[in-house]
């Protein structure tokens, strides 16, 4: 579903990520992992076309997608979730649900599906997204991109600054996503146990670079600790 090799990406002049080979089969999870400043983000950003590579290639499903503006990667099937909770504040989120579903064959059952999803939401579509709890954020903007109905779900440290009991859900359900088919996922992940638990492989980024990489399971949080020299 996607294919990296040898991508180099940064910002302007400066390269952050070197040289990253990756892969994610159809229906598979794959969490990247690493510290703060690794290229995590980085990656991600340039996986979507937000920006360029700087070198190496991109391939999603098959498509040469290195330099196809982002809109052109989401209408191919590429859908992608921020870090940080991102929503439009100031519109309901009922309202975030339909900007999206809007003009959809499909719109209000695509809602219905994630409102299913993520129950919780159905109490809060008429309260300002603003208003929310991280974790309701969070589930409104993993909702609102599946709207799109992807074949490639992006998350950006989907568990950051939320509390457990969501962190739970929101695990389960990309585990549960991912197990009906027809979507792959490439989560970023700090939370070890919801990386290595929601994903078949992993890869762990040290200054740009791929440190270990490997299935998960037996011995797979060993090896991501020494990657990371935690």
């Amino acid at each position: 579903m996607l294919r990296l090799r040898d991508l180099t990406c940064g910002y302007g002049r400066s390269a952050v990520v070197h040289g990253i080979d990756l892969d994610i089969g159809a229906d598979e999870v794959v969490s990247v992992m690493g510290h703060n400043g690794a290229g995590k983000t980085t990656l991600l950003r340039a996986v979507v076309g937000l920006i360029p590579a700087m070198g190496g290639t991109v391939e999603f499903d098959g498509a040469d997608v290195t330099r196809r503006p982002t809109n052109k990667r989401v209408k191919a099937g590429m859908a992608y979730v921020p870090q940080g909770q991102q929503c439009f504040a100031h519109l309901t989120a009922g309202e975030n649900l339909r900007l999206v579903a809007d003009g959809r064959k499909r719109g209000r059952a695509l809602i219905d599906e994630q409102l299913d999803l993520f129950p919780a939401l159905r109490s809060l579509l008429g309260r300002q997204a603003g208003l929310l709890s991280g974790g309701q954020r969070q589930q409104l903007a993993i909702a609102r991109a599946l709207i799109t109905e992807p074949r490639l779900l992006i998350l950006d440290e989907p568990t950051e600054g939320i509390q457990p009991n969501v962190v739970a859900e929101i695990e389960s359900t990309v585990v549960d996503l991912a197990k009906r088919g027809g979507l792959s996922v490439l989560l970023v992940e700090q939370h070890l146990g919801f990386a290595l638990q929601a994903a078949s492989r992993y890869y762990v980024l040290r200054s740009g670079r791929v440190a270990s990489e490997g299935p998960t399971g037996t011995e797979a949080e060993t090896r991501v600790r020494e990657a990371m020299a935690i």
